[in-house]
């Protein structure tokens, strides 16, 4: 009988924080963090990490888990969440994820086996990234739809994680991503996640909370957290976290501030957009779509219900 969790999750700037410790205060619940920088520490500002305050409120599991140095894989995020899932259920605790990563998050509850990278997938990786950077992305999503048309038709030039992942794991494996994701797809989940997603009703008043939030991070010393996180040595990973890498290329002279401030609006945007896209393929999942502004007492009461249908509490 597969173990049953509940998942936060929603768009970057929907409240995931604030419902999550409702819930884990009123379900005597834990959290899980699915966030993929927020494991960083010092990384607070620009991963819009909970507060000391916040984390007081309720118990959180993988934040500030390692050095801005270290890197951080999805194998090791799995390894780790899974342990601090079944330390929860043992206690008799509710483990609560909470989160926007999808990645991670999906890895977690599929129980998606990775291996530790070997030194030859490390050398394939820099090598399909240099080939990104010398042919350009045109040319590279070209070769990938010769192998995989499949994947290539769902990303675009510019997508340069994406379509160097999808050709290393054929180049790897000697299967498409496609392939394995279909393969993956048909073996049972190792949880039963009931999903409560938040988001706004109107696309625009989201981007405009995601705009507001981008400056209260910066008059809250956004800029000097980079300078100081950086000066002291930043894996690869942690690199690059949105906000961390545009403040960067300011301080490195690259950018103005204001040009960085706007990559870091413009970036945060996108990556709702896809967060919105991923979302989407949740079958069964709560939707909680605010107005104008959260309704965190309704939220909690339409979650509470829905985790009760579910079976969870």
């Amino acid at each position: 009988m597969q173990q049953k969790i509940a998942v936060v999750t929603g768009p970057t700037a929907t409240g995931k924080t604030r419902l999550g410790i409702i819930l884990a205060q009123c379900l005597n619940g834990e959290i899980v963090s699915g966030d993929s920088m927020q494991i960083y520490r010092g990384m607070d500002i620009g991963t819009a990490k909970p507060t000391p305050r916040e984390l007081s409120q309720a118990r959180h599991h993988l934040i500030d888990a390692a050095d801005p140095s270290e890197e951080w894989s999805v194998s090791r995020y799995v390894e780790a969440a899974d342990a601090a899932v079944q330390d929860i259920l043992a206690r008799g605790r509710l483990p609560i994820i909470v989160g926007g990563t999808g990645l991670y998050i999906d890895a977690l509850v599929r129980g998606t086996p990775f291996g530790e990278r070997s030194e030859a997938d490390n050398i394939c990786r820099a090598e399909l990234e240099s080939r990104y950077d010398e042919i350009g992305g045109e040319a590279m999503l070209t070769e990938l739809s010769q192998v995989d048309p499949e994947r290539a038709a769902r990303l675009y030039p510019a997508d340069k994680k994406r379509i160097v992942r999808a050709m290393e794991v054929f180049l790897l494996t000697g299967k498409t991503i496609t392939e394995h994701d279909r393969e993956t797809s048909l073996v049972p989940p190792r949880y039963d996640a009931a999903y409560i997603i938040l988001d706004f009703a109107d696309r625009a008043r989201l981007y405009e909370r995601i705009d507001a939030r981008v400056d209260e991070m910066v008059a809250a010393g956004l800029f000097e957290e980079v300078e100081r996180i950086f000066a002291g040595g930043v894996s690869s990973t942690a690199r690059q976290a949105i906000g961390y890498k545009e403040a960067a290329a300011a301080l490195a002279g690259e950018l103005t501030r204001d040009e960085a401030v706007d990559a870091i609006k413009r970036e945060s945007r996108r990556y709702a957009k896809r967060q919105l896209t991923w979302l989407r393929k949740r079958p069964g999942a709560l939707w909680i779509r605010w107005d104008a502004e959260p309704d965190f007492e309704r939220a909690a009461r339409d979650s509470t219900a829905f985790l009760a249908a579910h079976g969870i509490i």
